[in-house]
């Protein structure tokens, strides 16, 4: 192990602690294919443990005046904003993302939430009136208790900025378990909340797997909710496991977004439809990677989307520029080849990349931006969540048969819109099953709450919706407006 950062520690009860057992995990960086760091996995006494802390904590943390939590996010978000090139550092390290994009993007994703979780709870009432002209019927929102947040290695501090800050805003002690494959930069962010000075056991961190920490948490009595982002086939098996302790159980699962492009979208819908699902080396549950364009314009937004995916870099993550980075390990890798040979079997159009890695390249995960045409939503590229650099153009004839395309899914996460026409626009936003529709390449207002419907799960995560997902509601008659 010389040579490699040893972050084998957890953080319980306010402490760094060695697991109850060695059970070593080597952290890879996916642009080398070497070590970088050591981390534990932990087992059920660590979990234990954890657990034990938090709600040990809850009490005294539940009944912390609003205010004074709120001094706790705002101290943790001076010292991550300070912590910054640190972040960016590890998730580059650990994920792949290209050092500008993990500071810019990445790592920005996290301020911006907590940014926006203290503005909503600022205004954000713990008790109120039912209504007006019902001044004895009120609703209290309350902590649930004790929280275990389970995070993805995608997005790694947008996922965790979105589940612990509301949660400890809102009341609750939480205990995180990141992505084993990316978990030094919850590592910094533990660094982080403990220099901010929370009352031990407010927040925890165990390193683990989902079949060990994670469905320990699961399924743990003690955890009164979960909150996971991940794949929909974790989810559902989170949700089984749970199901016996009746626990709040909040999932924020896969997508397969469909962006409608019709002939009458600006000039730039394709081209910001297809680096859209490039960002990240394609590996966000929100890509529109089902690209459904209106036939009189398909052949020329081929062309288009052919030339991005020529356009755009593969590189290393850790030299500075616009290109994309490795997707995040070997079976990713292993997984999206399998895809992109299953679309040519499958008999769609490839356009640009395709199978193995790009020109040059003899050593990390990357993948070359590819784009298939021609491409029938039965086809397993239109099915499955590929979570590479992979778009699928289907051609459509009329918005009908969009919106039947679009809906055609398991999934409800996002969907997209391009076109100059304010009452179709209005029209396909309420018609496309999604949790979100996001059009015209106009992002969605500060605040608002990201989810989807269907086997996209049914979280609402950020803003005041945010905070309502860690807080049950009380309803209370009686009470005395005087007192």
């Amino acid at each position: 192990m010389s040579g490699l950062a040893d972050k084998r520690k957890f953080y319980i009860d306010g402490q760094w602690v060695a697991p109850k057992a060695p059970r070593d995990l080597e952290v890879i960086d996916p642009s080398t294919e070497e070590p970088v760091a050591v981390i534990s996995l932990g087992d059920q006494a660590d979990t234990d443990a954890a657990v034990a802390a938090a709600k040990a904590a809850f009490p005294a943390w539940s009944e912390t005046p609003p205010a004074a939590r709120l001094a706790y996010v705002e101290k943790i978000l001076e010292i991550y904003k300070r912590r910054a090139p640190d972040m960016a550092a590890a998730i580059s390290a650990e994920m792949g993302a290209p050092q500008d994009m993990a500071l810019a993007d990445q790592t920005a994703a996290g301020s911006y939430h907590i940014e926006n979780f203290i503005e909503a709870f600022k205004g954000f009432e713990f008790i109120r009136p039912l209504r007006p002209d019902t001044p004895t019927s009120m609703v209290a929102w309350e902590p649930v208790g004790v929280v275990g947040l389970i995070t993805p290695w995608n997005w790694p501090m947008n996922q965790v900025t979105l589940k612990v800050i509301p949660a400890l805003l809102a009341g609750n002690t939480v205990v995180l378990k990141p992505s084993e494959i990316a978990p030094l930069s919850s590592i910094v962010f533990t660094e982080i909340v403990e220099e901010a000075g929370l009352p031990p056991g407010v927040y925890n961190m165990v390193n683990g797997d989902g079949a060990g920490v994670g469905s320990q948490l699961s399924v743990h009595p003690d955890v009164d909710m979960i909150s996971f982002t991940g794949s929909t086939r974790a989810g559902i098996a989170i949700t089984k496991a749970a199901a016996d302790t009746v626990k709040k159980v909040v999932l924020e699962l896969g997508g397969k977004g469909a962006n409608l492009v019709f002939a009458d979208a600006d000039e730039k819908a394709v081209v910001r439809g297809t680096r859209h699902v490039f960002y990240n080396s394609g590996q966000s549950c929100n890509a529109p990677t089902r690209m459904l364009v209106e036939r009189s314009f398909y052949e020329t937004a081929v062309e288009q989307a052919k030339k991005v995916a020529e356009e755009t870099a593969v590189a290393s993550a850790h030299q500075p520029g616009r290109h994309i980075g490795p997707v995040v390990s070997k079976q990713q890798w292993d997984k999206i080849q399998d895809l992109i040979q299953k679309g040519i079997d499958e008999g769609a159009r490839l356009v640009a990349g395709g199978p193995g890695l790009p020109e040059g390249v003899n050593r990390g995960y990357f993948v070359r931006p590819t784009v298939f045409a021609d491409v029938s939503n039965d086809m397993t590229i239109a099915r499955q969540e590929i979570f590479g650099p992979v778009l699928s153009i289907i051609p459509f004839d009329s918005e009908e048969e969009a919106v039947g395309i679009a809906n055609d899914t398991i999934y409800g996460l996002t969907n997209y819109v391009q076109t100059q026409d304010g009452a179709r626009r209005n029209r396909l936003a309420r018609k496309l099953r999604a949790g979100m529709v996001e059009m015209n390449g106009q992002s969605r207002g500060r605040g608002s709450a990201f989810g989807g419907v269907k086997a996209s799960g049914r979280a609402r995560e950020g803003g005041v919706w945010g905070l309502e997902e860690f807080m049950d509601s009380k309803q209370i008659s009686g009470w005395d407006p005087q007192a």
